[in-house]
């Protein structure tokens, strides 16, 4: 019995017959007359097709994934607009109801036995002066019956000044912001200095607001108080600002200052009349007095509260003009 060759294909008579047939060449070695090479690259060519197919099942698999996440999240902003809407609804529904049951109970307007037209304003007249210490009775109202309002009232313009610096304040690193900062001075595009504009301010803006300060100072004596004598020191500063520009206001006027006067100023009238109506609702005897009427000093917490509110209404005159003119303080 024969003894069966392994290396058969690797013998010169089946290169030869390879050959003969058109298989291979007889003298290339390289070709791969060896059945394991030629395995072997097939299997390379398997496993590049497997690992291409692989991938794009992956790719195909995370775009699926993703689109999935994305309806998911539209579904969920789509469900938060629509109780969104619903809340809103009845929110104002909510409030209207309110709004319109409370004017079904209001008395009839113009009645003179309606408790505004007699028993409040007798309230004010006859028992303001003994209540507030405070000869203007409307200091006495605003600044000490009503002086929860007031506090409101100068919460909303430190607020309204603050979503107006947030709205039109330039970022100095931003392009316009280095552009503006590159100019010799803030009133580049404005006309030069006018000497008799200059020469008139030098000598208006002290008047005015020394004059500002007396109207808040006496603002418990006589007609004033801080919303007008604020607003009269903020008209200073503002002529002050045109006649002489930024420069020369930022040596006592920035934004740090706005920031510090107006914190400050909402702080103190917070805490101070907070103490003052938790020792009047529980009868406690409250420290501070209220004086003689008709002095400087009397009148209890209004000529502080006084200031307070000159020196927000003040600063957020000047810093609407800032803004607006320059985009800063």
């Amino acid at each position: 019995m024969s003894r069966v060759r392994t290396d058969y294909e690797k013998t010169l008579w089946r290169k030869i017959v390879r050959f003969v047939n058109g298989e291979k060449d007889l003298f290339d070695e390289q070709s791969g007359f060896n059945v394991e090479t030629e395995e072997l690259e097939d299997r390379r060519h398997r496993n590049f097709f497997e690992e291409a197919e692989l991938n794009k099942k992956k790719v195909q698999i995370a775009e699926l994934i993703e689109e999935r996440s994305e309806e998911t999240e539209q579904r969920a902003v789509k469900l938060y607009e629509r109780f969104y809407r619903l809340f809103a609804v009845i929110t104002c529904v909510a409030i209207i109801a309110i709004l319109l049951v409370t004017v079904a109970n209001l008395p009839d307007y113009g009645d003179p036995d309606n408790p505004a037209n007699n028993e409040v304003s007798k309230k004010y007249i006859e028992d303001g002066i003994k209540d507030t210490g405070a000869v203007n009775i409307v200091a006495g109202m605003i600044l000490d019956y009503r002086a929860f309002d007031t506090l409101g009232e100068s919460h909303v313009l430190f607020i309204a000044a603050v979503c107006v610096m947030i709205l039109l304040k330039i970022d100095p690193d931003s392009e316009k912001g280095k552009r503006f900062i590159s100019l010799e001075n803030d009133r580049a595009y404005e006309p030069k200095n006018d000497p008799i504009l200059v020469w008139a301010t030098g000598i208006l803006v002290p008047i005015i607001i020394v004059f500002g300060i007396y109207v808040i100072l006496n603002g418990h004596l006589s007609p004033g108080g801080g919303f007008s004598g604020g607003a009269i020191i903020g008209a200073g500063l503002i002529l002050y600002l045109n006649a002489f520009g930024f420069k020369k206001t930022e040596r006592f006027f920035t934004q740090k200052t706005f920031s510090v006067v107006s914190v400050s100023a909402l702080l103190f009238y917070s805490i101070s009349k907070t103490y003052a109506f938790f020792t009047g609702a529980n009868g406690i005897h409250n420290i501070i007095s209220k004086g003689t009427a008709g002095d400087i000093i009397s009148a209890g917490l209004i000529l502080p509260l006084n200031i307070c509110v000159g020196a927000v209404v003040a600063c957020t005159m000047y810093s609407f003009y800032g803004m607006f003119r320059k985009g800063g303080l």
